[in-house]
């Protein structure tokens, strides 16, 4: 296939790219939040031996991802992005079917690890694609528009696993998953076209991986934002993992768990659809140092509460301080990303693969850590925020402070 046979495949709208492509990151998401109002189900029926061992079933989701990201990365560039997309689908599937059949919790996690692995590759080759064709402020304005559409997931994934555990088994989440996840694919391989040309194409060899991995590795540009965004996500992702835990356990808000699960993840999306119009006005390096300090005094205020509460704030008052303060995380995730991609041009395959793999392989063990700590208040949650978002802003400073370097 030429380059001019690539580009002679009809190109999507703006409006049916940004949906297709947030649809096709959003997979993540789906697999992961339709699950929560189930895991204590799921815990009590695969015999887990602790709440800890339940939340697994989110962490280590990441921790599959991580070695997923470093083999779509690399593959998407050789092979092109619509090859990594469908192979990745397919061995989601797979992982998929494992879940559904699993009678014990050791199955159930193996499953987990398969399917993450497989969702690596339409989340590493979507990422690719976006960057075949925009850059700077205008990818991360498009970032923002995708994390618009794509909030509306985490929002709306919660309240339909509640309801299929109502009406059926927890095993017809993953029925869910099996049906999105071909409808996906099939969008996607009738109406995008391959974005990277045969020219372009990074045959994969070991000594081109290592030196593309030291380029990337040991760029100012990449490494910082990457390191930033694990700790940002590291300290989120306890929360997420630990939601149901949280508000469940702690609060006892039974069944009204997916409706405040979604007011907070609209905060994020909110914080998307501003990013998108902000960005290109001030650029995404100076919203990333505001959205920071944001995040730094969020994370003080609820460390305060949890000093004048016992550990446990009063509901409506955690909320509203959670509310805040994950505006400033939503600010962050697509402006980081996007700071950490801006450099690597033609590398955006195994750029992307090695952004997440590392930010995956910061923010479980950071996510864990913090979950480990977690009995009957929300201190270790609060800890977190603070700890991580300052070192955080620790490591991004040298790039938000310096001029941006030539593309790769």
């Amino acid at each position: 296939m030429t380059n001019s046979t690539v580009n002679a495949k009809p190109v999507l709208g703006m409006a049916e790219f940004v949906m297709l492509m947030a649809f096709m990151t959003s997979l993540v998401a789906l697999s992961i939040d339709a699950m929560l109002p189930a895991l204590d189900v799921i815990g009590h029926e695969l015999g887990a031996k602790d709440i800890h061992e339940s939340h697994l079933i989110v962490s280590l989701f990441f921790g599959g991802m991580a070695f997923g990201q470093l083999f779509f990365g690399p593959y998407c560039d050789a092979r092109g992005r619509r090859e990594a997309i469908m192979l990745g689908l397919g061995i989601f599937i797979i992982g998929t079917l494992v879940c559904m059949i699993a009678t014990d919790m050791t199955t159930m996690l193996i499953g987990r690890l398969i399917q993450a692995f497989g969702v690596s590759g339409p989340r590493i080759a979507s990422m690719a694609v976006i960057r075949d064709q925009f850059a700077g402020e205008a990818m991360a304005r498009v970032m923002s528009f995708i994390m618009m559409v794509f909030i509306l997931v985490p929002m709306i994934a919660p309240m339909v696993g509640q309801w299929v555990i109502s009406i059926a088994s927890w095993t017809h989440i993953f029925t869910l998953f099996l049906v999105v996840s071909t409808g996906v694919g099939l969008w996607y391989f009738l109406r995008q076209p391959e974005t990277l040309s045969l020219e372009d194409r990074v045959p994969f060899s070991w000594p081109q991986f290592f030196r593309s991995s030291k380029f990337i590795l040991t760029h100012r540009d990449v490494i910082g934002p990457t390191v930033a965004m694990g700790c940002v996500f590291g300290a989120f992702l306890a929360y997420i993992s630990a939601s149901q835990t949280i508000f469940v356990g702690f609060y006892q808000v039974g069944d009204t768990f997916a409706y405040i699960f979604a007011l907070l993840a609209f905060s994020i999306g909110l914080a998307s659809y501003m990013n998108s119009h902000i960005v290109m006005r001030w650029g995404m390096r100076k919203v990333t140092s505001l959205a920071l300090y944001g995040a730094l005094i969020f994370s003080a205020v609820l460390m305060l509460e949890m000093m004048v509460f016992a550990g446990l704030p009063p509901l409506p008052l955690a909320l509203v301080t959670l509310f805040i303060g994950f505006f400033f995380v939503g600010l962050l995730f697509g402006n980081l990303n996007a700071i950490a991609m801006q450099p690597l041009g033609k590398l955006a395959g195994i750029g992307a693969a090695i952004i997440g793999s590392l930010s995956s392989i910061i923010s479980v063990p950071v996510a864990m850590g913090i979950d480990a700590f977690l009995t009957d208040n929300l201190y270790p949650i609060a800890i977190g925020f603070v700890v991580f978002f300052t070192l955080a802003k620790l490591v991004i400073n040298p790039t938000l402070k310096a001029e941006p370097s030539a593309d790769y």
